[in-house]
C-alpha cells in the first residue's frame, strides 16, 4: 500500500467551493473508479487556511495511474468540474507527495 498526500491551495474565497465540488461531485466518482481516500483536512493553525489536504491510499504506483487516468476522463467529472469553475478557478495549484509506509508505520 502506498498513500498519496495531496494539498489544494485555493483561490482565496474559493475554499468553501472546492469542499462542496469534493462532498457532491468528487468522491461519488472516486467510489465509481475505486478510488479510496483516508481522510481529508482543513488547516486550523499554519500557512493558509485556505488548503485543503487529504489523503489517498493505493495498492502501487500502477493502481494509482489506471484509476486516476480513468476518474480524469470520465465525462460526468469532466463537465462537473467546468461547472464549478464557471465563476472562476477554485484551485491556485496542488502540492502532491507520494508516501511509502516504514516498517513501524501504523498506516500500511
Amino acid at each position: 500500500m502506498i498513500y498519496e498526500l495531496r494539498v489544494y491551495h485555493c483561490v482565496p474565497g474559493r475554499l468553501p467551493d472546492l469542499i462542496k465540488r469534493f462532498e457532491t461531485l468528487t468522491l461519488p466518482l472516486w467510489k465509481k473508479h475505486g478510488i479510496q481516500q483516508a481522510g481529508f483536512w482543513t488547516t486550523a493553525i499554519g500557512p493558509s487556511n485556505q488548503d485543503l489536504t487529504y489523503m489517498l491510499k493505493w495498492e502501487s504506483l500502477d493502481d494509482r495511474a489506471k484509476r486516476f487516468a480513468g476518474f480524469q476522463a470520465d465525462p460526468e467529472w469532466i463537465a462537473g468540474r467546468a461547472e464549478t469553475e464557471k465563476n472562476g478557478q477554485i484551485v491556485a495549484s496542488i502540492t502532491n507527495t507520494i508516501l511509502q509506509p516504514t516498517s513501524f508505520s501504523s498506516m500500511k
